[in-house]
């Protein structure tokens, strides 16, 4: 199913006309998963996911398919100094430039969440503080992982692997809150967050398709 979403990402693109790969941004704080969803996206192991506390990703990486490439960054949260070290990195790749500067690199942000958290802090800093200085707020879409521990690990039927009612009304409840307090904390109106897991593959398809829906018409253009 993965892969007939990668094709229509590749069919999207060109009835757009727009130069490809398309390239997208994976932002979010250490720990939210972002190299288990790159593999789950792809639907084979091609980023190293951190045991532990050791995050895994301290540079910028790229992963490429046809006409569809994923920037993992690393994620902020490990201290000042590393912090600091990251979000210049992040500014950086976000106002990188191709085509003799015409164009920018990034066409869409995608803004991982923990689900298993209730401190949304980092996530909102970098937004307001990053992410919204460098890129338009169109091009920002924002996920909820790790959905399976978002009751620590309660009400998830592991038997068919997918939350119980009481914790999806909890994810949905979630979501809605999380876009209620972005708008709060940074003035960005999104669309609702899709919550996912990307360790138990569940509702990767629906985070495709929140990909799929938010694919720009243009590239960003530097100047007119």
């Amino acid at each position: 199913m993965r892969n007939e979403k990668l094709e229509k990402i590749k069919s999207i693109i060109s009835d757009r006309g727009l130069h490809y790969p398309l390239d997208v941004s994976l932002i979010g704080a250490t720990g939210v998963g972002k190299s288990s969803t790159i593999n789950t996206l792809f639907g084979e192991t091609l980023a190293k996911v951190g045991i532990g506390v050791e995050p895994e990703t301290q540079f910028i990486t790229e992963y490429k398919a046809e006409r569809f490439r994923l920037h993992d960054t690393a994620g902020l949260g490990d201290g000042l100094a590393a912090d600091e070290r990251h979000a210049i990195n992040l500014s950086d790749l976000l106002l990188r430039t191709f085509d003799e500067k015409q164009y920018y690199l990034i066409d869409l942000c995608l803004v991982i969440l923990d689900g298993s958290s209730r401190d949304m802090g980092t996530a909102y800093q970098i937004l307001e503080q990053i992410v919204l200085k460098c890129i338009e707020p169109k091009r920002v879409i924002v996920a909820i992982n790790q959905a399976d521990m978002a009751m620590k690990g309660r009400n998830w039927d592991y038997q068919n692997n997918r939350p119980e009612p009481e914790l999806l009304n909890f994810l949905n409840d979630k979501a809605c809150s999380v876009k209620e307090r972005i708008k709060e904390a940074t003035g960005l109106s999104i669309t609702t967050p899709v919550c996912y897991s990307a360790e138990k593959l569940w509702n990767l398809d629906k985070l495709m398709d929140h990909i799929i829906d938010h694919i720009p018409y243009e590239r960003r253009k530097t100047r007119a």
